[in-house]
Formats: C-alpha cells, structure tokens, sequence
C-alpha cells in the first residue's frame, strides 16, 4: 500500500463523508449563523446543505434597544440574513428592545424598511410574523419615524398578506386610525383576511375606548377565517360580537382578553350578544385575564355568565385597597362558570381579609379545573386541605401553584410545616401534581 494511499483511506472511511443529508442537516439546524457559515466551507455538499430551506424557516431577530458597541452589527446583520436566506422564511419573530433614544428608532426604522422591503420581493411562504412591543405612542418614536415605519409595515403586510395564518403584534401601542391601517392591509384587494391568529393584546394605545370606532369595527368585519382572536376588552363590543359570529362562527376557538385598569371597560355588552356567539361557535372558549380589576361591580358587568369562560386571571400585584373585598367574587361570581373553567390564578394583596375558606370551596365546585395558581395571604395548612381534597377525588387538579405571604421577616415556620406537608402527601404529589409551593416575606 502506498503512501498516498494510506492518507486518503481515513477520510474514505469518515462518517461524515458518508452522512445522509437528512442527518447533516440535523447537525446544521443546532448551529449558530457564524458556525454554519464555516462549516459550509468545508466541502461542496457541506455548502449545498447550508442552503437548505428547512434551516431557515424559523428565525428570531433581536435589536438591543441601546447603543453599545457589541449590539451595533445587529442592524446590519437582520439585513445580511434577510437577503441571503429571507426566501426560506416561513415564522419570523422580531424583537426592539426598550430602544431609549430617537436615534435607535430611527435605526430601526431604516432597517426594518430594507427588510421588509426584500422580504416582499423574495419570499412567498412566510406564515407567522410576530413584531412585539414596539410602543410606538412613546417619546422616542418621533411623528417622522413613526409614520413611516407604518408606512413599510403597512406595505409589506398587502404583498404577504394572502399567505400570512399568524400576526402577532403585542404591544405596538398604536392609534385606532394607525392600527385600523395595518390591520386592513391583510385584506388588500380581496375585502377579506384568511388570517386565523391574530394577537391584538395591548395593539392600541391605553385609554382609547375602542369599542366605540365604527371603523375598528369595520374592520374586524374583513376577517373571515379566525381560530384564535387575542385583544383587549376595550375592544369588545356588540358589534365586535355580531361580526365573530357572522363571519367566524365555524372557525373560532379560543379568545383572549385582557382588562387593564388603565384600559377604558366601562361599556355595556349584552349577555344575549355572547349567548349568540357561543351558540354559533360551540367550541369556543374565552380566556380572561383582569390586572388591577378587582372590584367586584366592575367584574360582574363584563363576566356575564353567559360567556363560556375556560380560563380567569385576577392580578393586583401588590397593590393593596383596605375597601375592597374580594370575598363577593369568590362566593358569588365565580361559581357562575364552575361548568366551564379549567385554569384559575389570582394574584392578590387581601392582608385585610382571610380568604382561605372561600379559596377551598370555589375549587371544589369548579369539577374541570386542572390549574390553580395563587399568590396571596393564606394559611398554611389551606395546601394541606388542597392535597386532601385532592387525595380524596373531590377535586381533579394536574398544577397546584401557591406563594404564601407572610408579615414576618423569616419563614422559617411556615417552610417547616410545608416540608410536611409535602412528606406526608409526597406520593400524590409525585405522581400527580405539577407542584410548586412555597412561603413569602412580603416585610
């Protein structure tokens, strides 16, 4: 054998010179841009597979919101990947990240302009487009810069329009004439989106009643195929109503709202419009998330009974009104949905008051709740009554969350008695319960 010979045999008799495609795209997919840049240096095949559509379907673009030296490439790289591998591109997520200052903005615009711009000429696959938090009624976006990155959303939005299933755009704080602008763009020439998720959460700006603009209205009425709606209850109308069960009663399944106490929610919605709803869209279910509306005669006009509520969320944080009670909702309200709810967190300052018996018995009468997550002050031994409860079949919980308050500076105690408890129902938790519980200082 000569010489030569034996240099090439090693490599012959590499594995990776015999590793099928779908393998070493696998290998690929775990790398990042700069490792798969160098790696398609290695052989022809190795750069045929770089250019493979299925590692460039996702994508997460993130722009710092300040100006350092180590994030200053990030502009100039979203662009570099877009007209390289923008044409691959079927789920886009892109992040801004607390940009503090008009110069970051306008950065950002400009870029976002350019790869919007080959994003529409080169791709025709993309689906999912997530753009979050932008907060564009904040200082740093001057009028200039604002309008004309609505103006290049707007644009691109009417070339992909017609393949886009998802739009997530949380946060973007818009007016309800900007917004309207955007959001009719998905149905540009055709009078109609075949959009089914749409994310709303926080889209318009706070304290803008919504509900009352004949033109969000109009618009909504362009969507004709929503699965998932995610949007604020100051949007919530009859009219909002009307139109979901007109157009997408056969498709829609799941809603979102949020109600915020910065958030106008002081309208009057019918129980027959969400009777109506819920007959036309049987399998709808409404999920509800309330932060800082506690009081109970503001939840029991919008949580009319009539609604097919899965999920509820009560948050306050630590915001504490020796004038509220929460005990009317728990014992009153609530039970109205025991049918129908499956997940239930509360977060709570009720220092003034002892809630713990209320807390057990709205369990036990919610029979298809599998989640309960509950930050508040309570007793100890409400987790032990919880695992009995649940030891004895009354209640059917897969996630039981608690974070106890406490006045005292240590916890001690209290994480004494939690260990035992845990000893003691350690078998059920085990092979049960997705179970976190522990006690807090709030001194």
């Amino acid at each position: 054998m000569d010489e030569e010979s034996q240099l090439t045999e090693p490599q012959d008799q590499s594995c990776w010179a015999t590793l099928p495609d779908v393998c070493l795209r696998r290998v690929f997919w775990w790398l990042g841009d700069r490792d798969r840049s160098r790696a398609a240096l290695v052989c022809k095949k190795w750069n045929q597979i770089m250019y493979s559509a299925e590692l460039w379907r996702h994508r997460t673009i993130t722009f710092s919101g300040r100006h350092f030296r180590v994030h200053a490439a990030e502009f100039e790289s979203a662009l570099w990947y877009v007209k390289k591998f923008g044409r691959y591109l079927e789920y886009l997520e892109i992040k801004f990240l607390n940009p503090y200052n008009a110069v970051l903005t306008r950065k950002f615009q400009v870029t976002m302009r350019g790869l919007l711009s080959c994003l529409g000429k080169n791709n025709n696959r993309l689906k999912s487009l997530s753009i979050q938090y932008l907060e564009l009624d904040r200082l740093v976006w001057r009028n200039s810069i604002r309008t004309s990155f609505i103006r290049s959303l707007t644009f691109f939005l009417k070339k992909i329009g017609k393949h886009l299933d998802y739009l997530n755009l949380k946060g973007a704080r818009m007016t309800v004439e900007q917004g309207c602008q955007v959001l009719n763009s998905l149905s540009y020439l055709k009078n109609e989106s075949l959009a089914s998720e749409l994310n709303l959460e926080d889209f318009f700006s706070h304290y803008l009643a919504v509900y009352s603009s004949a033109q969000f209205n109009k618009t909504m009425a362009m969507f004709r195929n929503l699965v998932a709606l995610t949007l604020n209850y100051s949007c919530i109308s009859d009219e909002l109503l009307e139109n979901l069960c007109e157009n997408n009663a056969s498709t829609l399944r799941t809603m979102n709202i949020k109600c915020h106490i910065h958030d106008p929610h002081g309208q009057v919605i019918w129980g027959m419009s969400w009777a109506k709803l819920a007959r036309h869209a049987p399998s709808l279910k409404v999920n509800f998330s309330f932060e800082r509306v506690m009081k109970y005669e503001s939840l029991v006009r919008i949580l009319l009974q009539e609604i097919p509520a899965r999920s509820i969320s009560l948050r306050s944080c630590y915001f504490s009104d020796p004038d509220w009670s929460m005990r009317p909702t728990l014992l009153d309200l609530l039970p109205t949905f025991r049918h129908t709810l499956q997940k239930l967190t509360f977060e709570f300052n009720n220092n003034h008051e002892s809630l713990d018996e209320e807390l057990h018995l709205l369990i036990l009468s919610c029979r298809k709740l599998f989640y309960f997550k509950i930050w508040a002050f309570l007793d100890v031994h409400f987790v032990e009554r919880i695992l009995k409860s649940q030891k004895e079949r009354q209640c059917a919980l897969r996630t039981l969350k608690v974070r106890i308050y406490t006045n005292r500076y240590e916890t001690n105690e209290e994480d004494r008695t939690l260990r035992e408890i845990y000893r003691k129902y350690r078998r059920l938790i085990d092979s049960e319960l997705n179970y976190f519980v522990i006690a807090y200082s709030m001194m």
